[in-house]
């Protein structure tokens, strides 16, 4: 079985600007090469789990998603990162226009993105990790049975009272030291 790190898109990879879906628009977070190069380097498969609620609202179509998600790709290729797989969900339970507007499996907090993966790709989730930075992912990751569930703050308010990640850091770059076993965060209990 294969291992695998789950990143959520908006606000782990790129900075969340609010529903983002153009190419102009997209900015990295500064670290997530690294990062990602060194996960890819350890053998994970690095796959992103990302809800999509701008495309339920109707603020822009899966088309837009679809051209963003390819251009983000070939971004990461260029420096020899290789994306598993992007995994959206599209649906809002309340905000969703038309077919849109659903509950569904797959729409984290719910694990069904992290499952697909897991069955798709044969992976082993006791031996992967999920980086998140809202309380759904982080939720997603504990139901799905994920053994490092990972929040990074990113200027986001957490409420560790409801759902407690293994670590909260404030940048990405830092699961490198956890990884490497130089974290100096006290594990929550």
């Amino acid at each position: 079985m294969k291992k695998a790190i789950f990143l959520d898109r908006d606000g782990v990879i790129n900075i969340d600007k609010n529903h983002v879906y153009k190419i102009e628009e997209f900015e990295f977070i500064d670290g997530v090469y690294k990062v990602l190069k060194f996960f890819q380097n350890m053998e994970y498969l690095i796959i992103v789990i990302t809800n999509q609620s701008g495309i339920a609202r109707g603020y822009y179509t899966e088309k837009d998603f679809n051209l963003l998600n390819n251009w983000m790709l070939e971004e990461f290729k260029k420096r020899g990162i290789n994306i598993t797989k992007v995994y959206y969900s599209p649906y809002h339970p309340i905000y969703g226009i038309g077919q849109y507007r659903k509950s569904t499996r797959c729409r984290k907090p719910n694990p069904g993105m992290i499952l697909q993966a897991k069955d798709e790709f044969n992976i082993d989730l006791s031996k992967s990790i999920l980086i998140g930075d809202q309380e759904s992912d982080i939720q997603a990751g504990i139901k799905a049975g994920i053994k490092l569930n990972i929040f990074v703050k990113n200027g986001n308010r957490f409420n560790v009272k409801n759902t407690k990640p293994d670590y909260i850091i404030n940048n990405i770059k830092d699961l490198i030291l956890i990884m490497k076993g130089d974290a100096k965060w006290k594990i929550l209990e």
